[in-house]
Parts: structure tokens; C-alpha cells; sequence
């Protein structure tokens, strides 16, 4: 019975850091995100496509930023500018890319364990898409 409070009290000394632990973003140092101009389209370097830049979308992950390049109406290509460092994240841009690809919009399903990048994605995405309709 002697033994228990101060194994209990170790015990309980030895959890708080664990409660107290947050992830830390990327290696430490801090991203400087330049505001974006305006979305304006530019000639693609191939086949004369045009080539919209979705707004940084920043999250508690780090800034996310698409670039959409359309081939008159169709979607044709999709690049991350900016996307966090995280292992989930490397995982799921594939799988948004390739999805936005398919149903050729940004209506797009939420990669499990990346649902914050997804969101921020999707937004991106949508704001390149509504610049090409104007």
C-alpha cells in the first residue's frame, strides 16, 4: 500500500506532457504566405489551355493552393502550389487530383485522416473553377 501513491503520482507526472503535446507543422519553421493577386487566366505553355490559380486557403495543417488548367471546358490538369507537410496530406492529393479529374469539378470526396487539406482543397479548387465562368 506504501508502494501505490508514489507509483500513482509518477504515473500521473508522467501523462501531463503527454496531454499537453501538440504536433508540431512541418520542421519548425514558419510559413510566410504572400498575398494572392487577383484570379486572372493565362495562356497554358501547351495547346494554348488557360491556367487559373485557386486563393491560398490557410488551415491549422498549413496554406493549400491549387492550380487548374482547362483545355476549353474540360479540366485537364491539376497541381498542388501549396499543401502541408504531413504524411496524410502526401497520401490524399493523388486521390483529390485524380477525383477532381473524374467528375470534372470540385465536388470531390473527402480523403479520410486529410479531411482538413480536402476542405481547403475543394475551396481552392472551387474558386479557380467560378474564375474560368467569368
Amino acid at each position: 500500500m506504501k508502494r501505490v501513491l508514489p507509483v500513482l503520482a509518477l504515473t500521473v507526472i508522467g501523462v501531463i506532457p503527454v496531454w499537453r503535446y501538440a504536433p508540431s507543422h512541418g520542421n519548425g519553421s514558419t510559413v510566410v504566405v504572400a498575398p494572392q493577386p487577383a484570379l486572372s487566366p493565362t495562356a497554358a505553355a501547351s495547346g494554348g489551355g488557360v491556367v487559373l490559380t485557386g486563393p491560398t486557403i490557410d488551415t491549422e495543417k498549413g496554406p493549400v493552393q491549387v492550380e487548374v488548367t482547362f483545355e476549353g471546358d474540360t479540366i485537364s490538369a491539376v497541381r498542388m502550389l501549396q499543401q502541408p507537410d504531413h504524411p496524410q496530406t502526401h497520401a490524399a492529393v493523388p486521390s483529390l487530383i485524380e477525383d477532381t479529374l473524374r467528375v470534372q469539378g470540385a465536388d470531390v470526396d473527402t480523403v479520410s485522416g486529410a479531411t482538413i487539406t480536402s476542405d481547403a482543397y475543394e475551396e481552392s479548387l472551387q474558386a479557380a473553377i467560378d474564375a474560368k465562368g467569368n
